[in-house]
């Protein structure tokens, strides 16, 4: 099963959000929005889990970064999100965040598809 409706919307809610801010110029309003973004399609890929109740998305993104189980280029692209910003508000990595964020969540979705699909069959 692939996310609900109601969640694919909210992320779509918050990825056109940072395309608006990115247009806009403020890149660091962009990075929150897709960094949301990501938060919502975790908590819906580990919609079972017993999930952290904080609303942050930050304990999340730890979580995904830790966890031995999903595949290490999934880790290693959610943990740009939590790089911390230089004193001039930019990240000391080149990444793209929004592009990052679509694509982690295109992942996610897969995996929980697949995830899903094999205990339907096994």
């Amino acid at each position: 099963m692939a996310f609900t409706p109601s969640t694919r919307a909210a992320i779509e809610r918050e990825l056109a959000q940072a395309e608006k801010a990115r247009q806009a110029g403020n890149e660091g309003r962009a990075r929150v929005c897709a960094r949301r973004a990501v938060g919502l399609a975790l908590r819906a890929f580990w919609d079972k889990d017993d999930l952290p109740q904080s609303s942050s998305v930050i304990p999340l993104l730890e979580r995904l970064c830790e966890d031995p189980t999903l595949p290490e280029t999934l880790r290693h692209t959610a943990n740009h999100f939590l790089i911390r910003v230089t004193p001039d508000f930019r990240l000391p990595i080149e990444a793209d965040l929004l592009a990052e964020a679509r694509w982690l969540i295109t992942e996610l979705e897969r995996l929980q598809k697949e995830s899903t699909d094999e205990n339907q069959t096994g």
